[in-house]
């Protein structure tokens, strides 16, 4: 049978993304002979965040519309995650990146077949670890854990190898 190829639009930083991906994988894990090919695409959701991201608290009370709303609706997000099993450790996240170099690598990743390791890595980093997956550092380390090749993975950072292609996915990805 030809594969059936799934082509999810995600970021890194989005805790449903995180739980859907964890719950497709469980059971796609009870079907060892499924059809499908993932595949991953970028979908910034927050295009406009600055380059260096910004404080998390911050983030969550501008984007939710003050504190009470940002604990609400996080409240929920991790008792869903719970629900499926999942530890959050929100609380380690003290920024919030702009996730476009994070795409980046995601890109490059797909490149040597490693890019469902690296979207794992990703969302390891952020929701249980606490790190910043805009860091060039941090990718450069999630990058080696999978098996690629962290001094390229710099390189290609410090460049602008790719930015227009993932700006153009994620603008056709609205």
């Amino acid at each position: 049978m030809d594969p059936i190829k799934l082509d999810i639009m995600s970021d890194p930083i989005c805790p449903w993304c995180y739980i859907g991906k964890t719950l497709l994988e469980r059971a796609l894990e009870k079907e060892a002979d499924h059809p499908f090919l993932i595949e991953w695409h970028p979908f910034q959701l927050n295009p406009d965040m600055p380059a260096g991201g910004m404080d998390r608290a911050e983030y969550l009370e501008t984007k939710f519309g003050g504190k009470d709303n940002a604990v609400r609706v996080y409240s929920e997000i991790v008792a869903h995650a719970e629900k499926a099993n999942i530890k959050l450790n929100v609380e380690a996240i003290k920024r919030t990146p702009n996730t476009l170099d994070a795409h980046r690598l995601i890109n490059w990743a797909k490149i040597e077949g490693k890019q469902n390791a690296i979207v794992d890595a990703l969302f390891q980093a952020y929701f249980i670890d606490g790190r910043d997956i805009g860091d060039h550092e941090v990718l450069g380390d999630l990058a080696d854990t999978v098996g690629m090749d962290a001094s390229v993975v710099q390189r290609l950072l410090k460049s602008d190898a790719d930015v227009d292609e993932i700006k153009q996915r994620d603008a056709t990805a609205r």
